[in-house]
């Protein structure tokens, strides 16, 4: 998966965005509208904190966020 899935998935990331970065609120996620280089900018802004550190934090996300399990649901027979 690339940041590419992640976007068009945007509104079942968010909330492992927001999990990861307690900090951006419903207001900054839905300016982001999973927007790489929007996120980027916003963490820079709201945490302090320097661009490739930044990039390195979401290139972790986003290979945490594909390992992951796809949740369903489960049916009990």
């Amino acid at each position: 998966m690339n940041w590419e899935q992640i976007e068009g998935q945007w509104k079942q990331a968010k909330g492992k965005v927001k999990e990861k970065w307690g900090k951006l609120t419903d207001d900054d996620l839905d300016e982001i509208a999973g927007r790489r280089d929007q996120l980027v900018g916003k963490l820079q802004e709201i945490y302090g904190r320097q661009k490739e550190d930044v990039e390195d934090e979401i290139n972790e996300f986003e290979q945490s966020y594909v390992e992951r399990p796809r949740k369903t649901k489960v049916h009990s027979h």
